[in-house]
């Protein structure tokens, strides 16, 4: 399935956890998976009138009393399997595109004192992760102990909370080798 949108399978899997509006969606993937995964909602609404078309979710229109309909979707066995099958297949590799590090790439062209800046505020960024993440973390522990997806939710931040500390760690030293330099 390469080069295909995976903003799908997204949308899928929060369908799986249970039937959503786009809205539900939208914050559902704010309060969880917006540190590795976001979605707009200029992605939401057409794929899940995509998953309607195909025949893997299935559209319910709420009336509700003095506000617009809501459009609550619902994934269909159809699309429970597709979720599954992708959900068995490896993961592609993906290059990233990391502003500091093409920043720094070309680091040479500007002064040492503009290299030690964006470094440190790219750190102060790493800090801020790792106090959102340890934040995820402790209210997961506090609260999802009973759902049968929480070894997973924990999985996931705990990649986060890893990878920040090494780009904690990565700053240092960066900035150690720059102020070398200055």
């Amino acid at each position: 399935m390469s080069r295909e949108n995976k903003s799908k399978y997204a949308i899928l899997g929060l369908l799986g956890l249970s039937p959503m509006s786009g809205y539900d969606i939208k914050k559902k993937i704010e309060r969880s998976t917006s540190n590795f995964w976001n979605e707009s909602y200029g992605q939401i609404y057409p794929i899940l009138k995509k998953l309607v078309a195909q025949g893997l979710a299935t559209q319910v229109v709420e009336a509700q009393l003095g506000k617009p309909d809501r459009h609550v979707y619902k994934l269909t066995d159809k699309g429970q399997q597709e979720l599954q099958s992708w959900l068995v297949e490896p993961a592609e590799p993906q290059v990233e595109r990391i502003e500091i590090l093409l920043k720094l790439f070309f680091g040479q062209q500007v002064s040492v004192a503009d290299n030690i800046r964006h470094i440190e505020q790219f750190r102060e960024l790493q800090q801020q992760w790792l106090q959102k993440c340890q934040a995820i973390e402790q209210e997961l522990q506090e609260k999802g102990i009973d759902n049968p997806n929480f070894p997973y939710w924990l999985m996931t931040v705990s990649y986060k909370l890893h990878v920040t500390k090494a780009l904690i760690h990565w700053c240092d030293e960066t900035l150690a080798k720059l102020k070398e330099n200055d």
